[in-house]
């Protein structure tokens, strides 16, 4: 959610496709948040191509910008703590691993103060990841490999667990639920809601290695951007082939055709294997092709408002949970009337946000909130 891409490393490691990134990711974000908060899912039969893409609860765009915020949180990881871990000196991974899980408890306590009013936020578990990459950023790449790869079967492997409970006639709300205690609060963090460690740390994982490799990232792009797109299409393409497999073994509302329907599910909340893979396919396809455009317009005047906007994104984030509440339930200026007003919605702030952004860096410097994360993580 921060720049953690500006690390007072030198202008060589200020990469400007991190900042662009994070910003546009943010977009999608604040969209998908607007018209969630605001119009809730929408289920009913006769809805759009438009509304079924912004389908806050199940739509192909669920959750994916913000896994290209943990992806790109990962790489910002690396970059900062490349000097140490490269250099071997202990003293100086120790210094980072701290720097690490004093921002990470920050961002996870104040995550915490806002989940009062902004239910189901990112900041919260932002702050798990950064906590949980403080112990990560040394590990070699086949370990962070391993712990991507666990964390995917893990979420998984929950996934499978909780459809037998559903099917036994069990529920499992119990794994979702409100932080009133300690397992409360450990349950919330690696199982359950919006963003859990299972499978997220695979997102983040990914971002740790690809920052390991961004030197070389002009030469490995088109590969990635085909990987990904193979990763991404393929998962569909199973979920696709083996529905109609099963709709043609098994009668629809059969325990059988259940356990196919949640083994194949590509739903942002069910946390399947297939969502896992084509989640991060597609959020390395995002990245390399953000981060190809920003550097290629990268002296373009658009190009250089995204660079600001991307370095404060932890105050434009709490601007529209601001702005959101205050604008349509202590103002009611802006009333639920379907997926055009939250795009209308999300477009005015953006325009303003980016402005506010471009002015506050040529004033200021580095964002208010920004400044005081800096501060007190180090």
């Amino acid at each position: 959610m921060t720049d953690l891409a500006d690390t007072g490393r030198g202008p060589r490691e200020r990469l400007i496709g991190p900042d662009v990134t994070r910003a546009i990711a943010l977009i999608g974000v604040v969209i998908m948040n607007f018209h969630g908060y605001l119009n809730g899912g929408d289920d009913h039969v006769d809805r759009s191509f438009a509304e079924r893409v912004f389908d806050p609860t199940d739509g192909p765009l669920t959750t994916r910008f913000a896994a290209v915020f943990v992806l790109v949180a990962g790489m910002g990881v690396t970059l900062m703590t490349n000097r140490s871990r490269l250099g071997g000196d202990r003293v100086a991974v120790r210094n980072d691993r701290w720097r690490l899980a004093r921002r990470g408890l920050l961002l996870f306590a104040f995550g915490l103060l806002i989940e009062w009013i902004w239910n189901g936020t990112i900041l919260f578990y932002y702050g798990a990841y950064f906590m949980v990459a403080a112990l990560l950023f040394t590990l070699r790449n086949r370990w962070l490999i391993a712990v991507g790869t666990v964390s995917t079967l893990a979420a998984a492997g929950i996934a499978w667990f909780r459809l037998e409970r559903h099917l036994d006639g069990h529920s499992t709300a119990w794994m979702e639920p409100e932080i009133t205690s300690p397992r409360n609060l450990l349950l919330r963090t690696f199982v359950g809601y919006t963003h859990p460690l299972f499978p997220w740390l695979a997102f983040l994982c990914t971002g740790i290695l690809l920052g390991r490799y961004l030197p070389r990232l002009r030469e490995l792009r088109v590969r990635l951007i085909v990987g990904g797109a193979v990763l991404f299409v393929g998962t569909y393409l199973v979920n696709f082939i083996g529905l109609r497999i099963a709709t043609h073994s098994f009668t629809v509302d059969t325990t059988g055709a259940r356990r196919w329907r949640g083994l194949l599910s590509t739903g942002p909340y069910d946390r399947g294997l297939l969502y896992t893979v084509g989640t991060l396919g597609s959020s390395i396809v995002a990245y390399c092709a953000i981060s190809w455009l920003a550097e290629r317009f990268a002296a373009a005047p658009l190009t250089e408002l995204f660079r600001h906007a991307g370095q404060m994104t932890l105050t434009l984030y709490l601007l529209h949970v601001v702005t959101f509440n205050a604008v349509v339930h202590w103002w009611h200026w802006v009333t639920p009337t379907g997926l055009d007003t939250a795009l209308v919605f999300s477009l005015v702030f953006w325009v303003l946000a980016i402005a506010m952004g471009a002015m506050w860096h040529r004033f200021a410097g580095m964002g208010p909130l920004e400044r005081i994360y800096r501060n007190f993580g180090g």
